[in-house]
């Protein structure tokens, strides 16, 4: 599938990770390639090794005209919810870009709101290079935080479900309860805290 790119100086792809997890921001990244570096091996974060994840993230910061890591904390997404939440995400990171797109390509079936002309592409990850490179930024500083929280949490284990609603991790919150780091308006969430009320 081709995607009709506009004639345009700059063209910016923005990708979030982390709207399912139970636990922590969720984290969105911005991106404006340089035409001149090609990145080789671009494609959706979710099917590269962790290894080459973390190589090209490093290399896209090199090569990029310009990029850009922002967030919604874990009280905006209760305060909004998920989708609203990774939407302000979104704008926090285009508006972060040192060089202002002149188009913008957006993951997913929805666009957050821009004061630039945008397109949302459905599988964008796989289809645009800046959206894949975004989606690389965002995993990759996502997965480090949620390493960071192993550290200081190591019973939850982290480091393996990066969050997410495995077994692993409901056994770990009926065991343990909830961190001031877990999303209360997540369903899962509220079920544990009135368990332990």
């Amino acid at each position: 599938m081709q995607i009709e790119r506009p004639d345009v100086q700059y063209i910016a792809g923005v990708d979030e990770v982390g709207r399912g997890p139970l636990v922590g921001d969720v984290v969105t990244a911005a991106v404006i390639l340089d035409p001149t570096k090609p990145i080789v091996g671009l494609t959706d974060s979710k099917k590269l090794s962790e290894k080459k994840r973390i190589a090209l993230a490093e290399e896209i910061k090199e090569k990029a005209l310009c990029y850009c890591i922002a967030r919604a904390s874990v009280a905006e997404i209760d305060d909004l919810n998920i989708l609203h939440a990774t939407m302000l995400a979104m704008t926090r990171a285009v508006e972060g870009l040192e060089i202002q797109p002149d188009h913008v390509f957006v993951d997913g079936n929805r666009l957050p709101k821009l004061s630039v002309a945008a397109t949302a592409v459905v599988k964008g990850d796989s289809l645009v290079a800046e959206i894949s490179a975004a989606s690389i930024l965002a995993k990759v500083t996502r997965d480090n935080e949620m390493l960071a929280l192993d550290a200081e949490y190591p019973e939850f284990g982290f480091a393996g479900h990066k969050g997410y609603p495995t077994k692993a991790h409901f056994a770990a919150l009926e065991a343990h309860g909830v961190t001031p780091h877990h999303r209360t308006s997540f369903k899962p969430v509220q079920r544990i805290l009135a368990e332990k009320e």
